[in-house]
């Protein structure tokens, strides 16, 4: 069984994976830093100095809180919406860039089968005759 999971580890897919999952959480870091200290500034100047971070409506607890943090802290339950619209500002940057990457990768990908540089994978599994045959086979045994 170890062997198995060696042999399984060694793909090309399994690896390829996990260098995309570890490149991804770091650039999670970035981009979070990005809209955080970048992004969110220029949007509450623009819509006049609102810091979406601190926005949130007190739903059980006592006291004026000057920031989510003090009213997390004081145990207060919270509806913290503006920590929401800085997770989908994040999400709609990242979604972008990833698809900004996987257009210009396909490109480059594109360009190189063109030239003739690289031959594009065949379809792995059986073809669509291949299938038709079986189930024709299944539909005659049944």
């Amino acid at each position: 069984m170890l062997k198995e999971f060696k042999d399984f580890i060694a793909k090309g897919n399994v690896m390829d994976m996990a260098v995309g999952i570890i490149i991804g959480a770091a650039f999670t870091a970035i981009v979070s830093s990005l809209v955080a200290d970048l992004i969110n500034p220029i949007i509450g100047l623009i819509i006049g100095g609102i810091d979406f971070s601190n926005m949130f409506i007190v739903l059980k607890g006592e006291g004026d809180y000057p920031s989510l943090a003090a009213a997390r802290d004081a145990g207060a339950a919270v509806f913290a919406y503006g920590a929401f619209i800085n997770a989908v500002i994040n999400f709609l940057i990242i979604a972008f860039v990833v698809f900004m990457l996987v257009r210009y990768v396909n490109k480059i990908k594109d360009a190189a089968i063109s030239k003739g540089e690289v031959v594009p994978e065949a379809p792995s599994g059986p073809t669509q005759e291949e299938l038709l045959m079986d189930i024709r086979d299944l539909l005659k045994k049944a």
